[in-house]
């Protein structure tokens, strides 16, 4: 591979015409271990760094959309005939997104998804952090965004890890008025839809937004499928995945068993739609 990607591409011995974008969310890691499990399934999987790295945004900050249609490109010239993409958190943002404005998305799966694009996580290229700018560009122009009320504090605030899920909360109802040119305009999009939510996620009310989505996908007379636990966190783990780290920042709900139950819920699912079934 010759693109200037920090990256990790895994295919089956005898390649695939499945090919698979695994953005991570707001860690900024490659997602190796997934990419690997879904070639164990007899895919094509790449996952790249999105951020953090050299010449990138050193946070979620204006972040190209043309980032991953570059890769969904690069998937799609090396042979992949069906393409999705398989994002968590600020990746399921990005993996919605992205099939929005690139046609050559067929399926997106989105693990604690967003409903509307939010402000940036982090610095952007210039270092700086405040005002609040939009997570993404498209063709060089920012993205409608929702801001953070900066007016929130946690529950119990302390030295330990946060939720930080009433901040998102609090966000919505403080810049009402931002939210409908946010949403992310699922209409536009002619992939299939999978999303995961737990109920108990403690860093953004993933399940109500994925609610969202599946409503607004609804109306449209679109197809859209959730997969939901009222104990799972933001970090639903597939089969085969190390259970996620515990974080001195962040509370992220949920606990390891639950986690793991739903990705195993979600798994059959998942493959199937990547695969082209219903």
């Amino acid at each position: 591979m010759t693109d200037p990607w920090e990256a990790v591409l895994v295919a089956p011995a005898g390649g695939s015409d499945i090919g698979v974008l695994v953005p991570a969310g707001s860690s900024g890691r490659i997602e190796r271990e997934r990419a690997h499990i879904l070639a164990q399934q007899g895919m094509t999987a790449l996952s790249i760094r999105w951020f953090g790295g050299s010449g990138q945004s050193p946070g979620i900050c204006e972040i190209p959309l043309e980032t991953f249609t570059t890769v969904v490109h690069f998937l799609q010239t090396n042979g992949a005939e069906r393409i999705g993409v398989l994002g968590s958190s600020k990746g399921a943002e990005a993996a919605l997104l992205t099939a929005v404005h690139d046609p050559r998305v067929d399926v997106v799966i989105a693990l604690s998804p967003t409903s509307r694009v939010w402000c940036d996580v982090g610095p952007g290229r210039d270092g700086a952090q405040h005002p609040y700018r939009s997570s993404w560009t498209w063709r060089q122009q920012a993205l409608p965004l929702i801001p953070l009320d900066d007016s929130w504090t946690p529950a119990e605030p302390g030295s330990g890890p946060v939720a930080i899920r009433g901040w998102y909360e609090r966000s919505e109802l403080a810049f009402a008025l931002l939210l409908p040119p946010a949403e992310i305009a699922l209409d536009q999009d002619r992939a299939d839809i999978l999303l995961v939510a737990g109920e108990d996620d403690a860093m953004w009310p993933s399940l109500p937004f994925a609610e969202q989505l599946a409503q607004r996908r609804r109306l449209d007379g679109a197809s859209v499928r959730l997969i939901a636990r009222h104990d799972g966190s933001h970090r639903p783990r597939l089969p085969g995945e190390s259970a996620a780290l515990a974080s001195p920042q962040f509370l992220y709900g949920g606990t390891a068993e639950a986690d793991a139950v739903l990705g195993v819920a979600a798994w059959p699912r998942i493959l199937s739609m990547l695969r082209g079934g219903d």
